[in-house]
């Protein structure tokens, strides 16, 4: 990892916490993620479970976490199964993880080998009435291909036909939604890389640079920073590019007269940061950029101030999918005639903001929460993004910032990147 070493009281409190939820006389049994091939004989770079990295820290592969709070003997009540250390394969693929190691990481005391836990586990299963296992039910997935989750359980099912079974999916929507203090001031860290690396950009953009090569910036400034690198793939669109929501091929050119939209974010010690900034290419706004930029970020302004504990998403929305009828109608988007005869289930200014306001932010980018419906508990971090897209004038424009939910104020973990036209003008003339 390049992240310096995180507090273990981060994961430990997290295991407190879904321990208290589970139902009596249950085992839960969360599983890393499998390596992926990639062609040939290649792996796609590993990428860890968020469940099980969220209670452990723990990002090797072959791993499990095992948690039976009401375990007759307490030194199996929270168990780390590791694969076990060989010199051979670590010459080839690196260090792993010993006992103490991994003490240090993840807080859990009780480390056992792979190669063992079949026969160390059943004990504790027949001890037990219930058990949690895990899936992925991340309202977007799109996958068909059966991840070790689901074989897992195929297969604990099989051996262990009549216990009962439970979603331990459904705990961790409610938890992982609601940020500790500890992750919360990792993602700051995430977001303090990311404010550097927008700095450095308003410095480096320029009429004539090439869109890889402000993508190459970001890259540079994230890696010498420790973060462990792109929350997700960053997107840089210039010109009528910006319109697209997931541009990804930052391969053209940045010219005079256009702006060009940056989302991106850095990842650090497991968790993200989410930002998205429009600038001039030549650092300057002309007059009816400014005006289409100043109503958007009237719109972040105004969906910051709505969004509070208690609110849900679905609400949240229509309040500011209301705000931005008023300002498209007073930018020129939409006149009085468009907003009286909208379609109440596809709104006139959906031609304009084609993407919703806000999503969960944490150790996924689009994180772990309960449903739309479900009110917005204090302590959520979500994304404030509301963007512009006018087809006819070729231009798109979104601003985003990442917010902590707090009663008696939120906390906009980005409040010091700058947001405002007059600040990155000012900081592009430097």
């Amino acid at each position: 990892m390049k992240y310096l070493p995180l507090n273990a009281e981060l994961f430990t409190s997290n295991r407190r916490r879904f321990a208290a939820m589970m139902q009596p006389d249950s085992i839960a049994i969360i599983n890393s993620n499998d390596e992926v091939p990639s062609n040939g004989d290649a792996l796609y770079p590993f990428k860890q479970n968020s469940d099980l990295y969220w209670l452990s820290g723990i990002m090797q592969e072959d791993s499990m976490v095992i948690l039976f709070p009401d375990c007759p003997d307490p030194k199996y009540r929270e168990v780390l199964v590791l694969v076990r250390p060989n010199a051979l394969k670590e010459k080839w693929d690196g260090h792993r993880l010993t006992r103490e190691e991994a003490l240090a990481v993840s807080g859990i005391k009780t480390v056992i080998w792979l190669d063992a836990v079949d026969a160390f586990l059943q004990p504790l299963i027949h001890e037990a009435n219930n058990i949690y296992l895990n899936t992925n039910e991340n309202n977007r997935k799109a996958s068909l291909v059966p991840v070790k989750d689901y074989r897992y359980a195929a297969a604990m099912r099989e051996r262990y036909p009549l216990h009962h079974y439970l979603r331990a999916a459904s705990l961790f929507k409610v938890l992982r939604m609601v940020k500790t203090p500890y992750e919360t001031a990792v993602m700051q860290q995430a977001m303090d890389i990311t404010e550097k690396t927008f700095r450095r950009l308003l410095q480096f953009i320029q009429p004539g640079v090439w869109e890889h090569e402000i993508h190459a910036e970001i890259l540079h400034e994230f890696l010498r920073n420790r973060a462990t690198g792109e929350a997700y793939a960053s997107i840089i669109a210039s010109g009528d590019r910006a319109r697209t929501l997931h541009y990804v091929f930052n391969n053209q050119e940045c010219k005079d007269g256009e702006l060009v939209l940056m989302d991106f974010g850095a990842s650090y010690g497991g968790y993200n940061a989410d930002l998205t900034r429009t600038v001039p290419v030549n650092g300057k706004f002309t007059k009816r950029q400014r005006e289409v930029y100043d109503a958007c970020l009237h719109l972040h302004n105004y969906a910051k101030s709505v969004l509070e504990p208690g609110i849900t998403i679905g609400a949240y929305h229509e309040m500011v999918g209301d705000e931005a009828t008023k300002q498209f109608v007073k930018i020129g988007l939409l006149t009085d005639a468009d907003v009286r005869n909208e379609d109440p289930e596809n709104r006139a200014y959906r031609k304009y903001l084609y993407h919703g306001i806000s999503h969960h932010l944490g150790i996924d980018v689009h994180d772990l929460a309960a449903s739309f419906y479900h009110p917005i508990p204090e302590g959520a971090v979500l994304t404030v993004e509301p963007g512009i897209y006018i087809e006819e004038e070729q231009m798109g424009i979104r601003i985003e910032n990442n917010i902590s939910i707090q009663y008696g104020g939120n906390v906009d973990l980005m409040k010091n990147i700058p947001i405002t036209a007059d600040e990155i003008e000012t900081l592009m003339k430097k």
